[in-house]
């Protein structure tokens, strides 16, 4: 390694540097005050140079100002910059950026520049739509367990009024069944909120603000599948140029108008921020209309040929989990690859060499993957991926949105439908208040099908949360043990906790050599489940603040 002082500035050159990185001699510093697209350009050009990152910044991007536009983007002339100023600066100067970005490097190159987007009033259907995309992007959307989806604005219930069922005979209908939806949810939350307290008071030693807190998601988690999948929210998205680039794509060819039209947005808004990441996605580039030639061309000849329901009896059809598919030699498979970083065999002798060990050798092999493991975030090797498995899973909608959000891993869903029947929350079961639970999702169902019939895919937006939706994973190994150790812990939400610990105990099943990898999945039921983790929240602020008193 070089000493940090590898390279020689001027107290000139040092005191610009100092606006723009952490440390103007060592060998590992961060960039700093520098908009996405000099980001990326600068470590497009990187990759190419025999400079380092400082000395190329200096030559090619502050020195050549005229053609790069450096000291209208950043403001180095005056230390101020206005963001109208800057994105003039960045359109003026986007051929030099574009050029870069295009000599330096590959669509690689997308991922070094980001951007942080707010996407607000959007409906439940588009933040899934968003979230498909899975690498890249980073997505946080507003919790249906912590935040009453109970409020208006101007009189009325937040859910999107999607443009051709707004112009369609079925307005009326629509929008009467959204609001009596909305309704029946507003009516329930104090209700249900005392039925809950009188059913698992507050115990003396436990917290009012932890009990509070663990009794508003427990509420929440019995209701939301009363929202209809129309139901606005928002998401924060952090996401780099090929995420984004990736991402409009799909939102311009989409059916649905509402994506559409967050399409445009978020181009639109992206252009003023990191121009040249997202340039390809604009709807008139030569690459976004080749990408939607192909598309529309793949989805008419896919539709075209599917086999839809009523040739087949289905396997799944209640809410279940079921394992579709597995490699028998998965044992051996990851057995030889644990063993394949200490080796000088290849992989495929390594292979051959576990298929001849007697069983208890297999599991001494796989024992040295989790016996030093004492939580569930410490990561099982690489070698687990060479596992893999298809599960079918038919669960509510409400159930789908909270596992939705695991990415490493392949999945798609059918369209939200009412045609496979609803989930009635256990603490509402046998109680007054099923009835009008119930009655309401049978009244969504019948707005339902009068509108699939004409709009198939319009109607998704009337779908309450309860009604089940097929989907499948394929998934591999490691990465099934972090969604179903994660997903099975006692705070999280009975539906999804109960899909994890099946995925679980059908591959323990299927596979019982590989139950060691399970050992932090919890199959307990938890009556108030979030209550032990809002307790230890308080007692770390609690510690924290005399940590800080007696300092």
């Amino acid at each position: 390694m070089l000493d940090d002082n590898y390279e020689e500035f001027t107290d000139s050159q040092l005191k610009t540097l100092e606006k723009y990185v952490t440390s103007t001699s060592s060998h590992i510093f961060a960039l700093r005050n520098l908009p996405e697209v000099i980001k990326g350009a600068l470590f497009s050009r990187y990759s190419r140079s025999t400079l380092g990152l400082r000395s190329l910044l200096l030559k090619e991007f502050v020195a050549n100002n005229e053609e790069a536009a450096f000291e209208a983007i950043t403001g180095v002339a005056d230390d101020k910059i206005s963001l109208e100023n800057q994105s003039a600066a960045i359109k003026k100067a986007q051929n030099f950026y574009d050029r870069i970005l295009d000599g330096y490097g590959d669509d690689s190159i997308g991922e070094l520049g980001g951007a942080h987007l707010a996407i607000e009033n959007v409906s439940m259907i588009a933040a899934k739509a968003i979230e498909d995309c899975r690498i890249g992007g980073s997505p946080l959307e507003k919790s249906t367990r912590y935040i009453y989806f109970d409020h208006k604005v101007r009189g009325e219930y937040l859910f999107y009024r999607e443009p051709v069922l707004m112009t369609s005979a079925y307005r009326d209908l629509y929008v009467s069944t959204c609001n009596m939806l909305f309704d029946t949810y507003s009516k329930l939350i104090p209700l249900v909120t005392t039925f809950i307290e009188e059913k698992m008071p507050k115990d003396p030693a436990t917290s009012k603000v932890a009990y509070a807190a663990a009794l508003r998601a427990k509420v929440l988690d019995c209701l939301r599948g009363l929202l209809p999948a129309g139901t606005l929210t928002n998401m924060g998205v952090y996401g780099n140029g090929r995420f984004f680039e990736g991402l409009i794509h799909k939102l311009h060819c989409n059916n649905l108008a509402e994506l559409q039209d967050i399409g445009k947005c978020m181009c639109e808004e992206l252009r003023k921020v990191i121009p040249s990441f997202i340039r390809r996605a604009e709807i008139n580039h030569h690459t976004h209309q080749n990408y939607a030639q192909y598309y529309e061309a793949m989805q008419s000849e896919i539709k075209a040929i599917t086999v839809q329901n009523t040739e087949f009896d289905s396997k799944i059809t209640e809410p279940g989990v079921l394992l579709v598919e597995s490699d028998p030699s998965s044992v051996i498979k990851v057995a030889a690859a644990l063993l394949f970083p200490y080796s000088n065999k290849g992989l495929d002798e390594l292979t051959a060499y576990c298929s001849r060990l007697p069983d208890e050798e297999i599991a001494r092999i796989l024992d040295t993957a989790c016996n030093a493991r004492e939580n569930r975030r410490q990561r099982s090797p690489r070698a687990l991926e060479h596992a893999n498995f298809t599960f079918e899973i038919v669960a509510d909608f409400g159930v789908y949105r909270d596992l939705h959000r695991h990415r490493m891993l392949t999945q798609e869903r059918q369209l939200l439908t009412c045609d496979n029947d609803f989930y009635v929350p256990k603490e509402l079961a046998g109680t007054t208040f099923e009835s009008t639970y119930t009655n309401a999702l049978h009244q969504a169902k019948e707005a339902f099908d009068m509108i699939v019939t004409e709009l198939p895919e319009e109607a998704q937006y009337i779908v309450p949360m309860a009604y089940n939706v097929r989907w499948y994973f394929h998934v591999n190994l490691r990465a099934l043990q972090w969604l179903c150790e994660l997903r099975s812990q006692a705070a999280g939400h009975s539906g999804y906790r109960h899909v994890a610990q099946l995925m679980a105990k059908q591959i323990c099943e299927a596979f019982p050599t590989f139950e060691r990898f399970f050992k932090f999945v919890d199959y307990d039921g938890h009556e108030l489940g979030r209550l032990i983790q809002e307790e230890n929240k308080i007692e770390k602020e609690r510690l924290k603040a005399e940590d800080t008193f007696n300092v």
